[in-house]
């Protein structure tokens, strides 16, 4: 749709449903590009979904059981899925097979119960386990092996708690960890040690982990029934001692009017907004809040009367996709009225049809010659090509904070040369862009032609 022709006053979250797949999904995964939306499915097979066309396009299956995770790398070549068979599988969609080519194969001794791509190199990952071991495995040839991560306080004598959950932060610099005892544990990804732990009051089992997409902002759902939201502090550089406090939420969530578990939850692309699905037995409810409005609550959205499992949000646009615990995926948009007095100045719409007066000279012929002098004059004007771009400074948009920081960028006036490179100034930075995957811009996917049982 034109751009021009959008009211920019108009809500800015999805509202109603646009389409709905049939996929037997148990959750879904949008791609970094918003182009694909990958279903993961209780038998142990994972689907990849073209939103443009609305078809199938890859059948991801290698797991015996079902699938507990899936994830993208950077520029969506690679995906990842894990399972309760013991196994993450890495596969590269640029194969002209179906189902894709296994990139890789890692073994765990117990059930996956997570598993993610580190932001910033395909190569590595970290994987949850169902005994509450948290693993990095690292693929490179110069730093291959398997890292656990574990608190190391010989002051405190009590039973270490059960990690619950585990996530990279957008930056890819440290990993966050929720535990059985209401903690979080952050760890530098380089160093594996430990650089802080917070413990959030009341909070019981920290459920799932959710971060913004500038990095600054941290989501928790524990299991007390509240989504609480947290603004990060700048974490030191190893091997600084960790840092000991207790959270205080800036945000904190529940459900009006009463207080019901909660599935899942995910940020807008600006992270002005909060989508939390609700645990609801009876109906498909999404609650959304306004983050930038002091977390107030904006609206509730209705699915119809099949539960709902997950939610997820676009990661370009403001669209979510939902899945029911009938394995029907519901994809949310923002319908959006279109102004089409942007044409014209004196444009006006009529909501019925009304007789129109003609002026007097509004429809005469004007003189050939007349015309054919102003264009000759507007051709001999001067065009300003540039724009007022300063010199040195490259055409387009410059990026904000948070993607120089995730294109490699310096922050602090250091060097920095993007992903593969020769250093950004930052140790955690060239730590995981050494020995750069495959996954770069501009790979396409193979289209496959199936023959039907007609031959065509």
């Amino acid at each position: 749709m034109n751009a021009s022709l959008l009211n920019p006053f108009t809500i800015t979250h999805p509202t109603s449903i646009q389409t709905s797949l049939v996929s037997a999904a148990s959750f879904v995964r949008y791609d970094p590009s918003g182009k694909f939306l990958a279903a993961a499915r209780s038998d142990g097979c994972a689907v990849i979904w073209d939103l443009d066309t609305r078809a199938a396009i890859r059948w991801c299956e290698g797991h015996v059981k079902g699938v507990t995770t899936v994830d993208w790398s950077r520029h969506s070549r690679y995906i990842l899925t894990a399972s309760k068979d013991w196994n993450v599988i890495i596969w590269d969609l640029a194969s002209p097979y179906d189902p894709p080519r296994r990139h890789a194969t890692i073994r765990f001794d117990a059930p996956v119960v997570t598993a993610s791509f580190h932001p910033r190199n395909s190569c590595i990952v970290l994987a949850l386990l169902g005994t509450g071991e948290a693993y990095i495995v690292d693929l490179r040839s110069s730093h291959r092996g398997r890292f656990e991560l574990c608190e190391e306080d010989e002051d405190d004598e009590r039973p270490r708690p059960m990690m619950t959950t585990a996530r990279f932060d957008p930056t890819g610099r440290h990993i966050f960890l929720g535990t059985s005892a209401g903690t979080i544990c952050v760890f530098n990804a380089r160093t594996k040690g430990l650089v802080a732990r917070h413990r959030i009051a009341g909070a019981g089992v920290i459920k799932s982990l959710e971060f913004a997409k500038g990095g600054r902002r941290l989501a928790t759902n524990s299991s007390d029934r509240t989504i609480r939201q947290f603004t990060l502090p700048n974490y030191p550089s190893p091997p600084t001692p960790y840092l000991r406090r207790n959270w205080s939420p800036r945000i904190s969530s529940t459900i009006p009017y009463r207080k019901v578990a909660w599935h899942a939850m995910s940020y807008s692309p600006d992270g002005e907004w909060l989508a939390g699905g609700a645990a609801d037995p009876a109906t498909h409810k999404i609650y959304i809040w306004d983050i930038s409005n002091d977390g107030q609550f904006a609206s509730a959205l209705d699915g119809g009367r099949e539960p709902l499992v997950d939610v997820h949000w676009h990661p370009t646009a403001s669209r979510l996709a939902s899945t029911t615990n009938q394995g029907n995926i519901l994809i949310w948009h923002c319908p959006s009225p279109e102004r089409w007095g942007a044409f014209a100045g004196g444009f006006e719409e009529a909501d019925e049809n009304v007789w129109y007066e003609e002026g007097e000279s509004e429809f005469d012929l004007a003189d050939e010659t007349e015309l054919a002098l102003r264009k000759k004059l507007q051709e001999d004007e001067d065009v300003d090509i540039v724009g007022g771009i300063e010199d040195g400074d490259p055409p387009g948009p410059k990026p904000s904070l948070g993607q120089q920081v995730l294109q490699g960028g310096s922050t602090n006036g250091g060097v920095g040369s993007g992903f593969g490179g020769q250093g950004t100034g930052d140790e955690d930075f060239d730590w995981a862009d050494d020995e750069m995957d495959d996954d770069c811009k501009g790979w396409r996917m193979k289209i496959i032609i199936v023959e039907g049982e007609d031959g065509f």
